[in-house]
């Protein structure tokens, strides 16, 4: 007779149903762990296996073809075809390794697999030649996991031959984007050829603050074989932007250099910057646009300044600028708030959108926030904050936005919010000690600092911290001066607070401020 199940059943019952639930995920589907692990056991035994595998090297696999035909199309193929006349149940795999087939059949039957550096690559190419594209996939994952200036450029060359045209493109990335150390420490980019090269010494992603360290790489990579290389010296001289050389570094290091004296091909190059580098002064005292010959143009930089809206000319502006720190220079952008001007606001950061949070218009103070994609370059409105800020303080933590504090037009606040740009939500958080407007925040190992400010009265000399895996606010010791829109961030392991002609920090195992740096140590 059926009966109610116990407490102590029902518990049994739900770790029952729990211990068979996923132990890996493919596509969004599920796989039983226990129903899985009983296969992987039979095949162990041969137990219900109707197919073997052989290796060149003698090993002997006995398999489900089930199994293996769900994880790979090359086993589907194989094992459903009907070009054959008779069903193909014993199978040589030529060019696979016995360990490495080991690890493919854990991963059939259990979704598991054990990737390192001994056995990424043999265990990638298999895995393409057997066309198992989950275990290509965690290859390929490991790989990107651990790029690094030694090994990138292999990385490339290698996802190439197997073409893992992602995993490629994210170590090309990684070469223009950390060129100056790989050109430094790698010996790979030594053996590369003269046609792979050219096109990477010449992109205009290249992260160099210095074409210095472009000519300086040239130089090594001719070095490491001179006599069949020092011709090439042209051809790559061509990549270079020796317009954009230090004029002094040029005439006394490119100019005069063996490999190129010794090269009358290099002649036109070297007159060329050098008519450049003279009328430089000139150039830039002409009004109007000039034409930047190819020498000199900047390559596109890898970090952009943004400057939007504020007080200009006795009101509000939507106007927006970006400096250029390759180029030294700032640059106009068209794509201005239609929604108006603001000033007294907070920016922030997350992925490519720039978050407008707060302000003032001159008439109005400001709970909404609009969004800008610096790509896209489009405006967007997002959820409002719970509270009307303006001389709001923000920081970025873990991809979310923090606002803290402000002016609402009647009082100084000392609530704070934080916003999620998953969900399009502000949540409120603890308040802070006091309140404050026109203070400034940082974040610092999983914390938000937050300096000085307004409370309506006076100038502020305090500082609190918030921790959010507590939800709390801490005040630390006062600053030695009260600051009132000041500045502050944060700079390997230290926070700087800047304003009002001084700068102070604070030390955390003396617990005292300090001229000039603010660092945290911990025991």
């Amino acid at each position: 007779m059926d009966a109610e199940p116990t407490t102590s059943n029902k518990k049994n019952e739900k770790y029952n149903i729990n211990n068979q639930r996923l132990i890996a995920e493919s596509g969004g589907r599920c796989m039983s762990t226990q129903a899985m692990q009983s296969l992987y056991d039979f095949r162990q035994n041969n137990l219900l296996c109707d197919a073997i595998l052989r290796l060149e090297d003698g090993g002997v696999f006995p398999i489900h073809r089930a199994i293996l035909s769900a994880c790979s199309t090359y086993f589907r193929t194989l094992f459903t075809t009907t070009l054959h006349s008779r069903e193909k149940t014993d199978v040589l795999l030529p060019g696979v390794t016995s360990p490495i087939m080991n690890l493919l059949l854990e991963y059939a039957y259990l979704r598991s697999i054990d990737v390192n550096r001994e056995n990424v690559c043999e265990l990638l190419t298999t895995a393409d030649y057997l066309s198992i594209v989950g275990v290509l996939d965690l290859c390929c994952d490991y790989l990107r996991d651990n790029l690094a200036p030694e090994n990138c450029i292999g990385v490339m060359r290698f996802a190439r031959q197997h073409f893992c045209k992602k995993l490629e493109n994210d170590a090309y990335r990684f070469i223009v984007g950390h060129f100056v150390e790989v050109s430094q420490r790698s010996e790979e980019i030594l053996h590369l050829p003269i046609e792979e090269l050219k096109p990477l010494v010449g992109a205009d992603e290249l992260n160099v603050k210095s074409e210095q360290t472009v000519w300086e790489l040239v130089l090594r990579w001719i070095n490491h074989d001179p006599e069949s290389r020092k011709d090439y010296i042209v051809d790559l001289m061509k990549n270079i932007r020796l317009g954009l050389l230090d004029t002094q570094f040029f005439l006394e290091n490119v100019k005069d250099h063996p490999y190129v004296v010794g090269n009358d091909a290099c002649r036109p190059i070297i007159i060329e910057t050098l008519k450049f580098l003279y009328d430089l002064e000139m150039i830039t005292q002409k009004d109007g646009e000039v034409p930047t010959p190819e020498i000199a143009r900047p390559r596109v930089p890898h970090e952009i300044l943004f400057a939007i809206g504020g007080w200009s000319g006795g009101s509000p502006t939507n106007y927006i600028e970006t400096y250029d720190t390759r180029a030294d220079r700032w640059i106009p952008i068209e794509e201005t708030d239609p929604t108006g001007a603001r000033a007294y606001h907070g920016l922030a950061v997350v992925g490519f959108d720039i978050y407008v949070i707060g302000g003032f218009d001159g008439v109005d103070y400001f709970n909404s926030c609009r969004c800008f994609n610096a790509v896209t370059k489009v405006w967007r409105e997002v959820a409002p904050m719970n509270a009307r800020r303006c001389y709001v303080s923000v920081a970025v933590l873990n991809n979310l936005v923090y606002a803290m504090g402000g002016y609402d037009g009647y009082h100084r606040q000392k609530t704070a919010e934080r916003y999620n740009y998953k969900t399009n939500q502000w949540s409120l958080i603890a308040s802070m000690n006091v309140q404050r407007s026109d203070a400034s925040a940082t974040t610092l190992n999983d914390k938000i600092y937050i300096t000085g400010g307004f409370d309506g009265h006076d100038c502020m000399n305090t500082a609190e911290v918030y921790d959010p895996s507590t939800n709390q606010w801490t005040m630390i010791t006062a600053m030695r001066s009260r600051r009132s829109g000041v500045s502050c961030i944060s700079y390997h392991g230290c926070v700087y607070v800047i304003g009002n002609k001084t700068c102070t920090c604070y030390k955390r195992n003396f617990i005292t401020f300090a001229l000039f740096i603010y660092k945290l140590i911990y025991t």
